[in-house]
This record gives structure tokens, C-alpha cells and sequence, in this order.
């Protein structure tokens, strides 16, 4: 009796374990956040300023005083600052401004990219910064006419900076700032 309930007890465990075995555990894989963003659809800005522009339609701009601007993305916690100021045989002292305002950002950058922009046509000469890396801000630029006009611009996001997690705006937004730039035109 006692051999049968052996058995039986061997056979049970040999059953269980046939049915309970299973393809080994895998891990998931890592998988990536799809930031989907509308395209962009670009509106002309134009005010009683020196100047105008191009600017994201779904962006939302508030006017500041001496044609200053913040141009805002809520859903990507982003901020486009426009500063304008006149030139009054100062230009030397606003270029190196605009210029240490981007390489401030040096010690958290991986790298800065310039990209000279000239438009004679317009009369807009500027350039572009693109500051890759874990920086406060990863684009910036000006722009001039050389004898009345001087336009700075920097992108903001509000949240730590982390280039990996905001590379999806942040090229957006980028794109919308470097059209901005292309597209201003003095009055």
C-alpha cells in the first residue's frame, strides 16, 4: 500500500510538473515615450515693433514692454524669450552680450554648435547656437541689422534639464526659433 501511495505520489508530482512548466521568464524590453507633436503651421506676427516674423500657430505669445516677447508651448513646458534692443553705436558691446549669454552655458554642454546666418536682401545677420548636452537652454540666437536693430533669442524648458528626455521638443522647438530667426524682417 505503501508502495502504491508512492506511486502515485511520484506520478502527481511527474503530472504537475509537466503542466506547470512554461517558457523561462523573460524580461521586458525597454521601451521609449512616442511624443507625437502637431506639424507646425507658421502664422505672420507683426506689431507696432521694428520688426516681424514667423511663429508657431499653436505657440502663444505675450507681448513684454520695448518689444520684448515670450512665446509659449504649454504642452512641452517650453518658453521662446525674444529681447530686442536699438543699436546706438553699441553693437560691439551687444554681440559680445549675446555671445557670453551662450557660452555661459559651456560647463553643462556637451557641445555648441554656431551656425552664421546672413540674409542681405533683409538686412538680418545673426547667428544660431545649438547647445547640445544637459544645459539650461539648448538653442539661442541673434540677429541685426548692424545699425538700428538687435534681436536676442533663447528657449527655456521648465523642467530639469535633461537632454535625452526633452530631445523630442526640444528639436521642435528648435525648429520653430531657427524659423522665427529666417523669417524676421526689419520695418
Amino acid at each position: 500500500m505503501l508502495k502504491k501511495q508512492v506511486a502515485i505520489a511520484v506520478f502527481l508530482m511527474g503530472l504537475f510538473t509537466f503542466f506547470s512548466c512554461k517558457d523561462s521568464v523573460l524580461p521586458k524590453p525597454s521601451s521609449y515615450l512616442r511624443l507625437d507633436y502637431p506639424e507646425a503651421r507658421y502664422v505672420n506676427f507683426e506689431n507696432q515693433c521694428p520688426f516681424t516674423f514667423e511663429m508657431n500657430s499653436e505657440a502663444i505669445i505675450n507681448g513684454e514692454k520695448d518689444c520684448g516677447f515670450t512665446i509659449s508651448y504649454p504642452k512641452m513646458k517650453a518658453t521662446i524669450y525674444l529681447t530686442y534692443k536699438p543699436v546706438n553705436n553699441n553693437i560691439a558691446n551687444l554681440l559680445k552680450d549675446a555671445q557670453k549669454l551662450t557660452y555661459e552655458h559651456v560647463i553643462k554642454a556637451d557641445d555648441i554648435l554656431e551656425q552664421p546666418y546672413l540674409n542681405p536682401t533683409k538686412k538680418v545677420y545673426g547667428m544660431f547656437y545649438q547647445v547640445d548636452g544637459n544645459a539650461a537652454t539648448n538653442s539661442q540666437f541673434y540677429v541685426t541689422d548692424s545699425i538700428k536693430h538687435f534681436v536676442t533669442g533663447s528657449v527655456y524648458f521648465y523642467a530639469k534639464p535633461n537632454f535625452d528626455s526633452i530631445m523630442p521638443a526640444a528639436s521642435y522647438v528648435r525648429n520653430d526659433m531657427q524659423r522665427l530667426m529666417e523669417t524676421l524682417k526689419w520695418k
